[in-house]
């Protein structure tokens, strides 16, 4: 009987790193094309950074209902469900054949990958609590390998010269096909009520022992619990805007501010992956050892410094570098906010994620707009500049995350 469990949960674990994985493969995957769709579709920064603007508007609808989505149907059911809307969404985002259809692509695509995140977050909470240990740290490596992956495939797809509708539909296949086969193992809806049947107990329970059995509805978090969110979303808004900026500008910048060539430009965003899948494959032990606030505040320090310095230098290796550490330093950011929110008194997983990611997602895809209005004002380095001062921040608010690995 045990062993049954331990290989059940073994495979569970298996199952939402896939989840994780095949995550960072959708929203990667079309990245390294953008220089080329801009210029195909004739987008300026201002327009372009116009369209952009549908991912955040799908994820803002879709995470206002993913919380109670997650309970109706299961996190199991969402991630699945989820997972291959967003991969499907590929294939209208390759044939976008002006700035209309590409913001109606984007929309769809934003509220996919939003709707799984929390799902597949709330899975991996779920994971981690049964294995008591911290988990997520690498789960978002495998998020970051996966964007890793998709950064590479797209550069050498724009380097081969293959047709944007072409490479972004076989991608929709195959990431639905992996993600299906790959995600069965999923914990069923039982893992979901976990956190809200166990909660950590929290200064309100041990000063009135009857909250301990009582669990607050996650529509009415403790007062301490929404201050708390409010704060972890705060930090994920301010590492967000910075991963966003590096996965839709960066190419942008190498190509045009550097003038690099299309091969080239997709380098930058690889060797944010490259530094965030190592940071984060590497966190689960390093938090474990360091603690989550430590770890914040120095990561915080070397992504503002990294990205300022290769700003500044103004050539494409320094820029390179500036966007390696600048992943390396918000590695652990995201894992260690989804596992505070998770794991706070009272408050469900599926709760306090998506309350956190509400906010988070704004800076993922709304950060990159805003970079591009600020662009069109006064130039993309400038406007780059913008995520240094942002993740600076993170340093004063890094304490919120005391709970998380609870």
């Amino acid at each position: 009987m045990v062993t049954q469990t331990i290989n059940t949960l073994a495979r569970a674990r298996t199952a939402v790193t896939v989840a994780f994985l095949v995550h960072g493969l959708i929203g990667a995957a079309w990245v390294a094309r953008i220089p080329q769709i801009k210029r195909e579709l004739g987008l300026s920064d201002g327009s372009l950074g116009l369209a952009l603007l549908g991912a955040p508007v799908g994820v803002v609808l879709a995470v206002r209902f993913a919380g109670w989505t997650v309970a109706r149907w299961g996190s199991r059911a969402t991630t699945l469900a989820a997972g291959v809307a967003a991969a499907v969404s590929l294939v209208p985002l390759g044939l976008a054949w002006n700035l209309g259809a590409l913001t109606c692509s984007l929309v769809l695509m934003g509220g996919s990958l939003g709707l799984m995140d929390v799902a597949m977050n709330a899975q991996g909470v779920a994971v981690e609590r049964r294995y008591g240990r911290p988990l997520m740290s690498g789960l978002h490596g495998a998020y970051s390998i996966g964007t890793l992956v998709a950064a590479l495939v797209g550069s050498g797809a724009a380097h081969l010269g293959v047709p944007v509708p072409v490479h972004l539909s076989v991608a929709a296949v195959v990431l639905s096909a992996a993600l299906l086969l790959g995600c069965r193992d999923l914990l069923d809806r039982s893992a979901d009520a976990l956190p809200s049947q166990d909660p950590v107990p929290g200064p309100a329970a041990v000063a009135d022992p009857e909250a301990r059995t009582t669990a607050p509805s996650p529509h009415s978090p403790l007062a301490a619990g929404r201050w708390t969110l409010a704060l972890l979303g705060v930090i994920g808004l301010c590492s967000f805007v910075g991963e966003g900026a590096m996965a839709d500008w960066s190419a942008v910048h190498l190509r045009e501010t550097l003038e690099t060539g299309p091969g080239v430009a997709g380098l930058g965003y690889a060797g944010c992956a490259v530094a965030m899948a190592v940071g984060r494959l590497a966190g689960d032990r390093v938090v474990a050892r360091f603690g989550p606030v430590p770890v914040l505040r120095a990561g915080s320090l070397v992504a503002a410094l990294g990205l300022g310095f290769g700003l500044l230098a103004g050539n494409p290796v320094a820029a390179v570098l500036g966007f390696t550490l600048f992943g390396l330093g918000v590695a652990p950011v995201a894992p260690v906010t989804f596992s505070a929110a998770g794991n706070l008194p009272g408050v469900p997983a599926a709760a306090g994620i998506s309350r956190v990611t509400a906010v988070g997602y704004l800076g993922l895809l709304g950060g990159p707009p805003v970079i591009g209005f600020v662009a069109q004002a006064v130039g993309l380095t400038w406007a780059l500049a913008v995520p240094v001062v942002l993740v600076g921040l993170i340093v004063l608010m890094a304490g919120a995350t005391a709970s998380a690995g609870r």
